[in-house]
């Protein structure tokens, strides 16, 4: 009994030391945990869990007995002291069994944890690489939205800037040719009135050609 208690603490305390530190060793004893827990796993475990248990409490019951015999004798005699040996090394034994048993199992438990966590962290990590990317594009597209409209704006600008110099030298014509007619206008004014003068001149002439005819006929 106390071999195979010594035996199953040690490879107790060896499966604890594979579990903290990062090995092959801990992927295969993961994997035989998981497959201790599925199935009618569970339920051994737990039957070979209480049954160390009552033994447990077994010894330790031993041990009350003997220890009360003692103090009806007052001694205890070299039989009971080797029983009483036995039974605590044997109940030692058990409740560091048990104990490293809860410890496996939590690690187990925190080791699946944490390798959820991760997973959750690199499918969030490729999410988010993904939505990176889709942003990056995104801009992109929006940078070169944004320089065609720049260059469109520029070519709206240069046109403006062309129509403008075009209404500006039909304005200059326009004043070029208002100023050409009213210059017409008053030239056209001049040479009527010139006209006007010579008609006048003729008649003055016509009276006095008329007036120096008729003395001559007298």
């Amino acid at each position: 009994m106390i071999q195979l208690l010594f035996t199953l603490l040690a490879a107790e305390v060896a499966l604890v030391f594979v579990l903290l530190f990062k090995t092959p060793l801990r992927k295969l004893a993961i994997m035989a945990l998981d497959r201790l827990k599925r199935g009618r796993g569970p339920v051994m475990v737990k039957t070979v869990a209480g049954t160390v248990l009552i033994v447990l409490a077994s010894s330790v019951y031993s041990m009350a007995k003997i220890q009360n015999r003692s103090t009806e004798i007052g001694s205890l005699t070299p039989t009971d002291q080797v029983l009483m040996s036995r039974h605590l090394l044997e109940a030692s034994l058990m409740g560091y069994s048990l104990f490293l048993a809860l410890i496996i199992d939590r690690l187990h438990h925190y080791i699946r944890e944490l390798r959820g966590l991760r997973k959750s962290m690199e499918a969030a990590m490729k999410q988010n690489r993904a939505l990176e990317e889709a942003r990056s594009d995104d801009i992109k597209a929006k940078e070169k939205e944004v320089s065609d409209l720049t260059v469109k704006i520029k070519q709206l600008e240069m046109a403006s800037e062309e129509r403008l110099k075009e209404a500006k030298a039909a304005e200059a014509n326009a004043f070029a040719l208002k100023r050409q007619s009213e210059s017409f206008l008053l030239e056209y004014d001049r040479m009527l009135e010139e006209n006007q003068n010579l008609r006048n001149q003729l008649q003055s002439i016509d009276l006095m050609l008329s007036h120096t005819d008729s003395k001559k006929n007298s």
